[in-house]
């Protein structure tokens, strides 16, 4: 699971999510790639899910690149515990997606395999995405 080596600090607001992803929008390193059309948070089992859905799909032929990572702590209470008495512990680390962000780009591979790829990771993603070609 992808999670930051090291924070400055151990916990975080939830925050809101507005806009759209300005840096981060357009497909840098690969030739597809998998474009978020949707807002919410991606936490690093969804990451991984996708990530290895792909490398089976392209039978690990190809280079994948991940564009983003978990970097914001999100905390969770036990189920039975009162209200009050401060924030929870740490469960784990999502990553903020906003639209426009590229999440996912293959190279290597032909069309019809990345298309295949990028369509099986975009079933263990938590919104809508679209595959997008360099260009």
């Amino acid at each position: 699971m992808l999670q930051p080596k090291r924070q400055k600090y151990r916990k975080q607001f939830r925050g809101r999510m507005k806009g759209v992803s300005l840096r981060g929008s357009n497909v840098s390193f690969g030739e597809y790639g998998l474009k978020s059309l949707d807002r919410g948070w991606l936490t690093s089992a969804q990451i991984e899910a996708a990530r290895r859905a792909i490398a089976h799909t392209t039978s690990r032929g190809g280079k994948i690149w991940i564009r983003v990572f978990p970097d914001k702590p999100i905390v969770a209470r036990a189920a039975g515990a009162r209200m009050g008495s401060g924030k929870g512990e740490v469960s784990g680390y999502v990553a903020v997606i906003t639209p426009g962000r590229i999440l996912f780009e293959v190279a290597g591979t032909t069309e019809a395999i990345a298309q295949e790829a990028l369509k099986r990771a975009s079933a263990k993603l938590p919104f809508i995405t679209r595959i997008v070609k360099r260009g």
